[in-house]
């Protein structure tokens, strides 16, 4: 399993660079990822999308369809890209600790 390191901190990813260790999540794991996105500094509304998607993950087990996760947080899908330049599937899901969806967001 492929190792992702920051500032002396390791974690566990596939080979995509999504946490293996979800129980691990924290807002400082959301910080260290942000890098690998090209986020330099994760604002309010990063924060509101990383934990809309985390808790509907934590609710139904799957992340949110892309209609639903822009009707939620108010945000226009091109928002989302501007927060998350690789998406939300890849760079807000990694973000939020979430596995690489197959598909929902």
């Amino acid at each position: 399993m492929p190792i992702f390191k920051v500032e002396g901190r390791t974690y566990e990813v596939d080979e995509d660079g999504f946490l293996q260790e979800p129980e691990r999540w924290s807002r400082e794991v959301a910080r260290d990822f942000a890098g690998s996105e090209a986020i330099a500094d994760l604002t309010e509304e990063h924060w509101k999308i990383i934990h809309y998607i985390r808790n509907y993950y934590v609710e139904f087990g799957i992340a949110p369809m892309i209609r639903k996760l822009c009707k939620e947080t108010g945000h226009k899908l091109n928002e989302i890209y501007k927060l998350f330049p690789s998406g939300p599937a890849k760079g807000a899901c990694k973000l939020a600790g979430l596995p690489k969806p197959t598909g929902c967001v």
